[in-house]
């Protein structure tokens, strides 16, 4: 490998639940926010719902400074939401909360996206994971985007943490993907020739008065607008945080290798996007339990052997990024231990019990809030 450290950086959404009733608190981009930013200063932001706010990490160099300093913001996070009788809940979508009780922040670019996207936008009552690696100077981000499309769903069946909506079980383990293809330049991006190529794309759009800037497209990957980074969007957050932590450095590790090796991930055909779509259905519906298509054939492959093969493609970068320590931690995530698992096992329960469907997910609510913040 090169010199290049691939540094990278995580943010993490979450919501902001009374502890008592459940019910999503509205204050998370107001007063609450005001005494995060206090004590955290820029590591806190608000998001496009009042009853959600943001991490934004440091920029890290190493995946140990990474995974203390997420549960040190973490946890500095909850002791401010707490002391106003709520809690942090990290995960895709909340369990009981109720879309068309939520107000936009009060904010000119969330307000405006309202304006534009109607139902859309007050419907997304969504957290996601996001992970910027940077990407050397020189090296075309279109370029390792392309190649490091097929890998999605991974990341997605990894990460699921959604199952439920408005208090409901929705049968699909990330319904967050769901709601998020309702947005306009969503999903899949496309396989674009280059950089220039995609600001082509984007001036044209912005000529055209559809979008401000870059930051509007929220393409399940993306290179960021802001920084000389390529950024994963795909995942839900993570409720715990040494998944997230993980899956950050998987996907580290995966934008080194496409950079050091520029024939990996390259081959692609007609097909390549829709089949990749496809799995990224799969993923959303079924998680680590998906059967994903194949690249090059018909051929269908567990997520757990998907995974596998990747960790042996890059294995010289999980060596000398000093990622190992993740490793026992993804392959416990496709033993069918994600968030959503956890949360459908708790929930089946209760209702096997007897417990009627509220109570069932009270009791999921209190996993998420104990696994969010230990």
């Amino acid at each position: 490998m090169s010199r290049f450290r691939y540094s990278f950086g995580i943010e993490e959404e979450f919501f902001v639940s009374c502890r008592n009733t459940g019910v999503l608190d509205r204050r998370a981009a107001g007063e609450l926010l005001a005494a995060a930013r206090r004590r955290l200063g820029e590591a806190v932001t608000s998001e496009m719902l009042e009853s959600q706010i943001e991490i934004v990490s440091p920029v890290f160099q190493h995946i140990e400074e990474a995974s203390l300093v997420m549960r040190q913001l973490r946890q500095a996070l909850s002791e401010i939401v707490g002391e106003q009788g709520s809690c942090l809940i990290a995960a895709g979508t909340h369990p009981v909360g109720a879309w068309h009780e939520q107000r936009a922040t009060n904010a000119a670019r969330y307000e405006r996206l309202v304006n534009d996207f109607r139902i859309v936008g007050r419907r997304n009552l969504v957290c996601g994971l996001h992970v910027h690696v940077a990407v050397p100077g020189g090296v075309d981000r279109i370029d390792v985007m392309n190649r490091a499309i097929r890998w999605l769903p991974l990341f997605l069946a990894l990460s699921t943490s959604s199952p439920f909506w408005n208090g409901r079980a929705t049968g699909l383990l990330s319904y967050r993907q769901s709601l998020y293809d309702e947005w306009p330049r969503s999903g899949l991006p496309d396989f674009f020739e280059n950089e220039a190529d995609y600001d082509a794309f984007i001036a044209r759009l912005q000529r055209a008065g559809a979008i401000e800037d870059g930051s509007e497209l929220w393409w399940a990957i993306r290179p960021a607008a802001r920084y000389p980074t390529l950024e994963l969007r795909v995942a839900d957050a993570c409720t715990r945080v040494e998944d997230g932590v993980a899956i950050a450095a998987l996907f580290r590790c995966l934008v080194a290798a496409l950079v050091e090796h520029p024939e990996l991930g390259a081959h692609r055909t007609s097909h390549t996007r829709r089949i990749v779509d496809e799995n990224r259905w799969r993923a959303k519906r079924d998680g680590v339990d998906a059967k994903f298509i194949g690249p090059s054939s018909s051929d269908v492959v567990s997520v757990a052997e998907v995974l596998r093969d990747l960790l042996t493609l890059i294995d010289d970068e999980i060596q000398e990024l000093q990622c190992t320590r993740v490793v026992p931690i993804l392959l416990r995530l496709v033993d069918r231990c994600t968030s959503a698992h956890e949360q459908l096992k708790i929930y089946e329960s209760c209702r096997t019990a007897g417990e009627s469907r509220a109570a069932a997910l009270r009791a999921v609510l209190q996993w998420l809030e104990s696994a969010t913040v230990p």
